[in-house]
């Protein structure tokens, strides 16, 4: 098995103890889309999240907690400590959220020092052999696949917020009820177990919920909202936002009942900053610009006995310093291993008075395969911030943050000796993460293996060269064989045809074509073989009907030889 293989030779190496910790529970809640300015205690005048304040009044709340512009490469940094180049998980989509299977991640390291760890919702990091969360360190996996219900990766019949088709380790499961209840749920049945057994416990909520679409939402919350002339999208937003406040309430009594909430550290934190515009506590930009209001989250800290109530830090951090601050929490100690980029925040949240050291922080992102130097990027240091948006003609903007958090007003020419530091620290750190330029190729999704079959293949992970392609684009799936041998292909429509047509598999040089009749919404290709090692594979229909299109094709195989 590759992944024990590596969870092994971490140990071996140094990079953990393979030893009962005695550190704390770990809970980290991660959300998605939802702005800086969607809580109560960052001012939301309409918005009630009093489980969520509760959470701030009685621990430490860092007002200055940096994320990606997107969710892929937050979700890449916060389970690695090291920025998302270093992971090649660079994008959201089109085979470039494929996490490098060599990281050592948050859960493995728990793991491997006697922990419980379990991931429940949104994983975004690849769904197949061997990124999945079971082989990164997980051992109970409640989530969708890709980035979100309702998209491509999702599973037909099952694809809304309520009563969704899931993965539970591997294996699809129905669940009724709304998306977000499930999944705390899920991670409350977890807690409870752990606690029974005596084991502490990684609990990763990563819920998909306030991302859209915005048509599915409780509606008890939603009525609550429509009621008070807000906008539709935000008043459902909003009801988004305040279901998961009460479950975060649920999940809290639940630690409370099991006797371990006093030992329990939970971490709060968004993914990257509002998909539209809506109050944002006066930050500029949104989901997807390096703008504060793209890329800041408050970050919420609870620990009962050890970080003091109501302390609100405005010290720089990020989401690399995640990983870093539990293993230290944890005592988790770590030798020889890839370098981090973060730093423990443990004795800046306890107040133990160790001065916090300034240093640079980064962010970039934007579509595409590869990386581009300078394009739509920040480079953050104490109050200054210099940054550049992803327009081909952008110019570069530094802003004072300590005087104008709003970035209203750019000081570069003011300022141009600060501008240039912070770009020089740009171009070195640019040249460190993205110097290996093999970690943006392509990454093999494994066929054939004991670990995973059928495969399931989306359109998430369809690797495309256009920069920002519509979803029906066309590409091919990167494979490697693990076994050669005799496969068995099924396609997956996104809508039935309502005319016959010709599907066509392509592998490598070799094309196998099948006839479809109308009213089909699949078809099949038995009897394809397949030789060990890497390969292409890409799969259309030829037909004369607009907008139909291979959604999933399912890799099962090698299949058994007659008389074998």
């Amino acid at each position: 098995m590759i992944r024990l293989s590596l969870l092994m030779a971490a140990l071996a190496a140094g990079w953990v103890q393979a030893l009962p910790a005695a550190g704390p529970n770990v809970v980290i809640i991660l959300t998605d889309d939802q702005g800086y300015g969607d809580l109560g205690c960052t001012g939301n005048p309409v918005l009630q999240t009093p489980n969520i304040d509760r959470l701030a009044a009685e621990g430490a709340r860092l007002t200055r907690c940096y994320v990606s512009p997107v969710c892929t490469p937050t979700r890449a940094s916060l389970m690695t400590g090291r920025y998302h180049f270093r992971t090649g998980a660079i994008d959201t989509y089109m085979g470039r959220a494929l996490m490098d299977a060599s990281e050592a991640t948050l859960a493995e390291l728990l793991r491997a020092a006697g922990y419980a760890t379990g991931i429940f919702g949104k994983w975004h990091l690849g769904d197949n052999y061997p990124r999945r969360p079971q082989d990164q360190g997980f051992e109970t996996v409640l989530v969708h696949r890709g980035g979100g219900l309702r998209q491509p990766s999702a599973v037909p019949g099952g694809e809304g917020y309520f009563d969704p088709i899931l993965l539970e380790s591997g294996r699809l499961v129905r669940r009724e009820g709304y998306c977000t209840e499930i999944f705390f749920e899920a991670a409350c049945a977890f807690v409870r177990e752990a606690a029974a057994q005596g084991r502490p416990f990684l609990a990763y909520i990563a819920a998909n919920a306030p991302h859209d679409p915005l048509d599915e939402v409780p509606q008890h919350e939603f009525e609550a909202y429509r009621k008070l002339d807000l906008p539709e999208n935000v008043a459902r937003v909003y009801a988004m936002v305040a279901n998961i406040d009460a479950c975060v309430g649920r999940l809290m009594q639940t630690l409370q009942d099991a006797g371990v909430a006093r030992d329990t550290l939970i971490l709060y934190l968004h993914d990257n900053g509002p998909a539209f515009s809506r109050y944002n506590a006066g930050l500029r930009g949104l989901k997807g610009s390096v703008y504060e209001g793209g890329i800041r989250t408050p970050l919420v800290a609870w620990w009962p006995g050890h970080i003091p109530a109501g302390r609100i830090l405005e010290q720089p951090v990020a989401h690399v310093d995640i990983l870093p601050t539990v293993l230290e929490a944890c005592g988790v100690p770590l030798a020889d291993r890839p370098p981090l980029d973060g730093r423990s925040m443990l004795a800046l949240l306890v107040g133990a008075g160790e001065p916090w050291p300034e240093r640079t922080l980064f962010a970039q992102w934007h579509r595409g395969n590869h990386p581009q130097r300078y394009r739509n990027f920040a480079a953050i240091r104490g109050r200054w911030k210099l940054l550049r948006g992803p327009a081909a003609d952008a110019a570069h903007e530094l802003y004072d943050l300590a005087a104008d958090p709003a970035e209203s007003r750019n000081v570069i020419e003011q300022h141009p000796e600060e501008a240039a530091r912070l770009l020089a620290s740009y171009d070195a750190w640019f040249d460190d993460v993205c110097g290996d330029e093999n970690r943006f190729a392509a990454q093999a999704i494994y066929v054939g293996s004991e670990h995973e079959d059928p495969v399931t293949l989306t359109r998430q992970d369809l690797r495309v060269e256009e920069e920002a392609p519509a979803w029906h684009a066309s590409g091919a799936w990167h494979l490697r064989v693990v076994r050669e041998g005799t496969y068995r292909f099924a396609a997956r429509f996104n809508r039935k045809l309502t005319q016959a047509a010709v599907a066509m598999l392509q592998i490598g040089d070799s094309q196998h074509r099948t006839n479809v009749e109308a009213g089909s919404t699949e078809c099949t290709w038995a009897g394809v073989v397949l030789p060990e090692g890497p390969c292409r594979l890409s799969a259309a229909l030829e037909s004369a009907e607009q907008g139909i299109h291979v959604w999933q094709v399912d890799v099962a195989g090698p299949l058994p030889q007659p008389g074998g």
